[in-house]
């Protein structure tokens, strides 16, 4: 209950400029210099931030600037404080996928594991190399992720500023329909599969777990306590073993296996202890 409450504090935090819902326009305060933690679109009608992927994108797309030393750092302080801790407590697109979850639908438990590895390639193809590489005459590249893919940017911004806006409906050409479909697929991925755009596509869940072993924030696993009952594992939706790898790249430290251990043999803190 306490994460859920946090989750959506982040949320109307991230997202408090409600006009912009009714008007359909974007907040473009000060405040949008600020980049937030998690996945939260730019363009979302609500946003008052940031999100840090685009923000990402925009630097290195731009024709002035190749390397952004501000959202890079920030990213990757958030990472060595917290890990994936942002993707459990402060991503409200992640909160977002588990309320979906919630609605009655088939379910897997266990994605095939390769499909894991998805939102490496991503990232490195999608936000780092396409957006720097390919440019047109103008010298300015593509913001590749959030043109193309981001089904993030396409249900919180896309659609609500379609329905807000009669105007922009004009515009409406094959990019949309084509993020459309990938947004249709991610929704019926969540409906399924828990948090199935985190394990599979999302790009900032994978910076983020570039740090999980490194985080100050972490799990902690005593072997000497642990009854190898395996009541961890099972509540585990992330797909992790934490009595084998506490602190598993994919681990978002929602704290379920430590709830289901018996034997207190798991910990999350500060630090090893």
């Amino acid at each position: 209950m306490t994460r859920k409450i946090i989750q959506f504090l982040v949320l109307l935090c991230n997202n408090a400029y409600l006009p912009g819902f009714l008007k359909g326009r974007i907040y473009q305060g000060s405040l949008k210099s600020i980049c937030v933690p998690g996945l939260n679109c730019y363009s979302c009608p609500g946003a008052v931030f940031s999100c840090p992927i685009g923000s990402l994108q925009a630097v290195i797309s731009s024709y002035q600037y190749r390397f952004s030393f501000y959202v890079t750092g920030l990213l990757m302080l958030f990472g060595l404080i917290f890990g994936r801790l942002v993707c459990g407590f402060l991503c409200p697109f992640g909160l977002f996928q588990e309320l979906l979850h919630k609605i009655p639908f088939p379910k897997i438990r266990n994605l095939w594991r390769p499909l894991l590895r998805l939102k490496y390639v991503i990232f490195v193809v999608f936000v780092l190399a396409l957006p720097a590489l390919f440019r047109g005459s103008t010298g300015i590249g593509d913001s590749a992720f959030c043109k193309y893919i981001c089904p993030a940017g396409t249900i919180t911004a896309g659609i609500p500023l379609l329905i807000a806006n009669p105007a922009m409906r004009d515009a409406i050409g094959w990019l949309f329909f084509l993020k459309a479909v990938i947004a249709f697929i991610t929704v019926l991925g969540c409906l399924s599969v828990y948090r199935f755009f985190c394990k599979v596509m999302c790009p900032l869940g994978a910076f983020y777990s570039l740090f999980n072993k490194l985080a100050l924030y972490r799990l902690n696993f005593c072997k000497e306590k642990c009854v190898r009952c395996s009541m961890c594992s099972d509540a585990c939706k992330m797909m992790v073993n934490p009595s084998q790898t506490p602190n598993s790249p994919e681990c978002i430290r929602c704290g379920d296996c430590i709830k289901a251990c018996r034997s207190s043999a798991l910990k999350a803190g500060w630090g090893q202890t």
